[in-house]
């Protein structure tokens, strides 16, 4: 479960990130918190792979999850749009982050059953 956690602050803070580099255009000091998030993030995706998570699983959550609430906050704090296709796309790429999550239940469970017959 602590995998899990830590990836929901590595998403937090490159989303902290991604919106502080529109602050930044006309406030430098917000450089700051895109450095600090960006590198915070990174090095905790690399902690989170370390506790066993599969890649492809956190790096889908993590861009996905990225993208999702930078779009959504972007609109809601910054004015940025947010179209109907924008929306579509949105779901698109959770469905898809949900089919790779699936997918990899899948294999992990089918890993595991091929190993207690070959044991």
């Amino acid at each position: 479960m602590a995998k899990w956690w830590l990836l929901a602050v590595t998403i937090a803070l490159e989303v902290a990130a991604s919106l502080s580099l529109s602050a930044a255009q006309t406030e430098p000091l917000f450089f700051v918190i895109v450095v600090v998030g960006y590198v915070g993030s990174f090095t905790l995706l690399s902690q989170v792979l370390r506790l066993g998570m599969p890649l492809g699983v956190a790096y889908g959550i993590w861009g996905a999850s990225g993208v999702v609430l930078t779009a959504v906050l972007g609109w809601a704090l910054l004015g940025d749009p947010l179209t109907p296709v924008m929306l579509i796309g949105i779901g698109l790429v959770v469905g898809g982050v949900l089919l790779v999550e699936l997918g990899s239940q899948l294999a992990t469970r089918r890993a595991a059953a091929a190993e207690r017959v070959g044991a």
